[in-house]
Protein backbone atom coordinates (compact mmCIF):
# COMPACT_ATOMS: atom_id res chain seq x y z
CA UNK A 1 0.00 0.00 0.00
CA UNK A 2 1.65 3.41 -0.91
CA UNK A 3 -0.89 5.42 -0.46
CA UNK A 4 -3.00 7.00 2.64
CA UNK A 5 -6.51 4.68 3.56
CA UNK A 6 -9.04 7.40 3.32
CA UNK A 7 -11.95 6.58 6.24
CA UNK A 8 -15.06 8.80 7.55
CA UNK A 9 -17.83 6.27 9.81
CA UNK A 10 -20.09 9.22 9.51
CA UNK A 11 -19.85 9.25 5.75
CA UNK A 12 -19.85 5.44 5.61
CA UNK A 13 -16.47 5.84 3.70
CA UNK A 14 -13.20 3.45 3.78
CA UNK A 15 -11.37 3.53 0.90
CA UNK A 16 -8.15 1.36 0.70
CA UNK A 17 -5.51 1.54 -1.99
CA UNK A 18 -3.01 -0.84 -3.61
CA UNK A 19 -0.63 -0.74 -6.48
CA UNK A 20 -0.31 -4.37 -8.20
CA UNK A 21 3.29 -5.72 -7.62
CA UNK A 22 5.22 -7.32 -9.72
CA UNK A 23 5.19 -10.48 -7.29
CA UNK A 24 1.16 -10.16 -7.88
CA UNK A 25 1.15 -11.17 -11.52
CA UNK A 26 1.09 -14.70 -12.79
CA UNK A 27 2.28 -16.23 -16.37
CA UNK A 28 -0.61 -14.70 -17.94
CA UNK A 29 0.66 -10.87 -17.49
CA UNK A 30 -2.01 -10.64 -14.82
CA UNK A 31 -2.72 -10.34 -11.44
CA UNK A 32 -3.14 -13.66 -10.13
CA UNK A 33 -6.43 -14.96 -9.17
CA UNK A 34 -4.85 -15.52 -4.91
CA UNK A 35 -4.28 -12.37 -5.06
CA UNK A 36 -7.73 -10.32 -5.72
CA UNK A 37 -8.15 -12.67 -1.76
CA UNK A 38 -5.52 -11.23 -0.21
CA UNK A 39 -6.01 -7.96 -1.21
CA UNK A 40 -9.56 -8.67 0.19
CA UNK A 41 -8.47 -10.03 3.26
CA UNK A 42 -5.95 -7.28 4.18
CA UNK A 43 -8.45 -4.43 3.26
CA UNK A 44 -10.74 -5.74 5.78
CA UNK A 45 -8.38 -6.40 8.29
CA UNK A 46 -7.62 -2.39 7.58
CA UNK A 47 -11.25 -1.77 7.78
CA UNK A 48 -11.78 -3.35 10.56
CA UNK A 49 -8.80 -1.41 11.87
CA UNK A 50 -10.06 1.75 11.40
CA UNK A 51 -13.75 0.66 12.91
CA UNK A 52 -11.97 0.76 16.77
CA UNK A 53 -10.58 -2.82 16.52
CA UNK A 54 -7.05 -2.42 15.98
CA UNK A 55 -4.02 -5.00 16.92
CA UNK A 56 -4.29 -3.43 20.44
CA UNK A 57 -7.76 -3.65 20.87
CA UNK A 58 -8.06 -7.15 19.85
CA UNK A 59 -5.70 -7.98 22.93
CA UNK A 60 -7.28 -5.74 24.95
CA UNK A 61 -10.56 -7.26 24.29
CA UNK A 62 -9.19 -10.70 22.90
CA UNK A 63 -11.31 -10.52 20.22
CA UNK A 64 -10.74 -11.45 16.29
CA UNK A 65 -12.39 -11.92 13.26
CA UNK A 66 -13.05 -15.66 11.51
CA UNK A 67 -14.53 -15.31 8.00
CA UNK A 68 -17.44 -17.80 7.80
CA UNK A 69 -17.97 -17.10 4.29
CA UNK A 70 -16.43 -15.41 0.70
CA UNK A 71 -17.11 -15.14 -2.57
CA UNK A 72 -15.06 -13.40 -5.42
CA UNK A 73 -16.19 -12.48 -8.76
CA UNK A 74 -12.95 -11.34 -11.19
CA UNK A 75 -14.77 -8.97 -13.30
CA UNK A 76 -11.35 -7.36 -15.11
CA UNK A 77 -7.79 -8.36 -15.63
CA UNK A 78 -5.28 -6.27 -13.98
CA UNK A 79 -1.61 -5.89 -14.62
CA UNK A 80 1.33 -4.97 -13.37
CA UNK A 81 1.77 -1.37 -11.60
CA UNK A 82 -1.97 -0.53 -11.69
CA UNK A 83 -3.50 1.23 -8.69
CA UNK A 84 -6.64 -0.37 -6.75
CA UNK A 85 -8.93 0.87 -4.51
CA UNK A 86 -11.22 -1.13 -1.93
CA UNK A 87 -14.58 -0.23 -0.71
CA UNK A 88 -16.36 -1.98 1.49
CA UNK A 89 -20.32 -1.54 1.95
CA UNK A 90 -22.08 -3.15 4.98
CA UNK A 91 -25.46 -5.02 3.58
CA UNK A 92 -26.23 -6.43 7.16
CA UNK A 93 -25.36 -7.17 10.38
CA UNK A 94 -26.37 -7.95 13.90
CA UNK A 95 -24.40 -7.67 17.74
CA UNK A 96 -21.59 -10.29 15.88
CA UNK A 97 -21.47 -11.15 12.78
CA UNK A 98 -21.47 -8.55 9.25
CA UNK A 99 -22.52 -8.95 5.39
CA UNK A 100 -20.06 -7.31 3.89
CA UNK A 101 -19.40 -6.36 -0.16
CA UNK A 102 -16.38 -4.75 -1.36
CA UNK A 103 -15.94 -3.77 -4.88
CA UNK A 104 -12.09 -3.51 -6.20
CA UNK A 105 -12.03 -0.81 -8.77
CA UNK A 106 -8.98 0.54 -10.79
CA UNK A 107 -7.73 4.42 -11.29
CA UNK A 108 -10.51 4.81 -13.64
CA UNK A 109 -13.43 4.01 -11.50
CA UNK A 110 -14.47 0.23 -13.21
CA UNK A 111 -15.10 -2.71 -10.84
CA UNK A 112 -12.12 -5.13 -11.26
CA UNK A 113 -13.36 -7.21 -8.68
CA UNK A 114 -15.58 -7.95 -5.87
CA UNK A 115 -15.68 -9.96 -2.65
CA UNK A 116 -19.25 -10.48 -0.97
CA UNK A 117 -18.12 -12.25 2.37
CA UNK A 118 -19.83 -13.15 5.95
CA UNK A 119 -17.50 -12.35 9.29
CA UNK A 120 -18.18 -12.89 12.57
CA UNK A 121 -16.63 -11.93 15.72
CA UNK A 122 -15.10 -14.41 18.27
CA UNK A 123 -13.70 -14.44 21.53
CA UNK A 124 -10.39 -15.38 21.58
CA UNK A 125 -10.53 -16.87 25.49
CA UNK A 126 -13.72 -19.00 24.73
CA UNK A 127 -12.97 -19.02 20.76
CA UNK A 128 -16.55 -18.57 20.36
CA UNK A 129 -18.92 -15.91 18.78
CA UNK A 130 -19.41 -13.15 20.88
CA UNK A 131 -20.76 -9.88 20.38
CA UNK A 132 -18.83 -6.89 19.19
CA UNK A 133 -16.74 -4.49 21.50
CA UNK A 134 -18.82 -1.39 22.16
CA UNK A 135 -16.41 1.24 20.78
CA UNK A 136 -16.37 -0.85 17.63
CA UNK A 137 -20.00 -1.60 17.42
CA UNK A 138 -21.09 1.97 17.60
CA UNK A 139 -18.58 3.14 15.28
CA UNK A 140 -20.17 -0.09 12.55
CA UNK A 141 -23.35 0.91 13.32
CA UNK A 142 -22.71 4.86 12.34
CA UNK A 143 -20.60 3.72 9.08
CA UNK A 144 -23.78 1.10 8.10
CA UNK A 145 -26.44 3.95 9.08
CA UNK A 146 -24.22 6.38 6.48
CA UNK A 147 -24.64 3.97 3.90
CA UNK A 148 -28.65 3.22 4.04
CA UNK A 149 -29.54 5.14 0.92
CA UNK A 150 -26.57 2.99 -0.95
CA UNK A 151 -28.00 0.38 -3.77
CA UNK A 152 -27.62 -2.91 -3.13
CA UNK A 153 -25.35 -4.21 -5.55
CA UNK A 154 -26.83 -6.96 -8.02
CA UNK A 155 -24.17 -9.34 -7.24
CA UNK A 156 -25.36 -9.44 -3.78
CA UNK A 157 -26.11 -13.31 -3.33
CA UNK A 158 -24.80 -14.86 -6.33
CA UNK A 159 -24.47 -18.50 -6.48
CA UNK A 160 -22.49 -20.04 -8.58
CA UNK A 161 -23.66 -22.40 -11.53
CA UNK A 162 -23.65 -23.44 -14.87
CA UNK A 163 -26.82 -21.86 -16.48
CA UNK A 164 -28.94 -24.18 -18.97
CA UNK A 165 -31.05 -23.62 -21.47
Amino acid sequence: MEDEIIMNIENGIFLCPWKVLPMSVDYNGHMNDAEYGKLFSRSLDHWIDALGLDERGKENFQYTFFTLEAHICYLKEVEEGERLTVFPQVIDRDEKRIHLFMIMENSKEEPVATSEQMVMGMDKTTNRPAPFPENMHENLQKYHRAQKDLVTPKEVGRKIGIRRK
